[in-house]
C-alpha cells in the first residue's frame, strides 16, 4: 500500500492536465489543505466498505482512518478497527491531505480485484478520469452541527470505455468528491459506488466521511 501511495503522489504531482480540466484537477488534488491543521488535531474519517460478492473483505476494511500532523510536518495516516490498527504511511503535509491518495488507491485495488482483467488497465482509466474536465456542482452539507457550502465533482471513469461490459458491473463505477474550505483538511467526503442492477444494495461502495470533532472523540 505505501509503495502505491508514493507512486500516486509522484504521478499526480507531475501530471499536466489539459487547460479545460485544470480547475477540476486543482480541486481534487488541492495543495495546502493541511495548512490550518496542527499537531494538536487529529482528523478522523469513517470508512465504510460494502462489496456484494465479498462481505468478509468489506468488513475487514471498514473502520476509521486517522490523520495526524507530526512535529516534522509529516502527515501520518493510520487505520483503526476497534482496538486493532495499522500504519498506512507518512507524507509531507505541505503537499496536501494524503487522504485523497489513500482513497484513490483503495478504489483502484478494489475494482481491479473484483472486476478482474489487467490492474494496470483499470489504473490508467481511473487516472485518466482524474485529469479530465468534469462539471463542478455547488451544494451544502451538514457538518459539526451547521450547514457548510461544498463543491462536488462526480467522475465516471468507464462511461465510454470499450471494455465496460466485461467488468462485471464495475463499468458503472462513479467517484464523488465533496470538498469545502469550511471543513478541516478540505475533503468532507470521498465516495466510490457501483449501483446494483435493481437500484437496491450496491455492488460496491467505498466511502470516507470526515467526522465532526465531537463525534470523532
Amino acid at each position: 500500500m505505501r509503495v502505491y501511495l508514493l507512486w500516486l503522489v509522484l504521478v499526480f504531482a507531475a501530471s499536466s492536465p489539459p487547460v479545460t480540466a485544470a480547475e477540476t484537477y486543482d480541486l481534487i488534488f488541492k495543495t495546502g489543505t493541511l495548512s490550518d491543521v496542527d499537531s494538536t488535531q487529529v482528523l478522523e474519517y469513517s470508512r465504510e466498505v460494502s462489496i456484494a460478492e465479498d462481505a468478509e473483505y468489506a468488513a475487514r476494511n471498514t473502520g476509521v482512518v486517522r490523520l495526524s500532523i507530526e512535529a516534522d510536518e509529516t502527515a501520518r495516516l493510520k487505520f483503526a478497527q476497534g482496538e486493532k490498527g495499522k500504519n498506512l504511511g507518512a507524507f509531507p503535509a505541505s503537499v496536501g491531505n494524503p487522504i485523497i491518495m489513500y482513497f484513490v488507491e483503495t478504489v483502484l485495488r478494489d475494482v481491479a480485484q473484483q472486476a478482474g482483467g489487467s490492474p494496470f488497465y483499470i489504473r490508467n482509466r481511473i487516472k485518466e478520469s482524474l485529469v479530465q474536465f468534469a462539471e463542478i456542482q455547488d451544494a451544502s452539507v451538514s457538518f459539526d452541527g451547521k450547514e457548510v457550502d461544498v463543491q462536488q465533482i462526480t467522475l465516471r471513469p468507464f462511461l465510454n470505455d470499450k471494455n465496460r461490459d466485461r467488468m462485471k458491473g464495475y463499468g458503472d463505477l462513479t467517484l464523488t468528491f465533496t470538498m469545502s474550505e469550511d471543513v478541516p483538511g478540505w475533503y468532507q467526503s470521498l465516495a466510490a459506488n457501483v449501483a446494483g442492477p435493481t437500484k437496491g444494495k450496491p455492488i460496491y461502495s467505498n466511502a470516507l466521511v470526515l467526522m465532526a470533532p465531537e463525534v470523532a472523540k
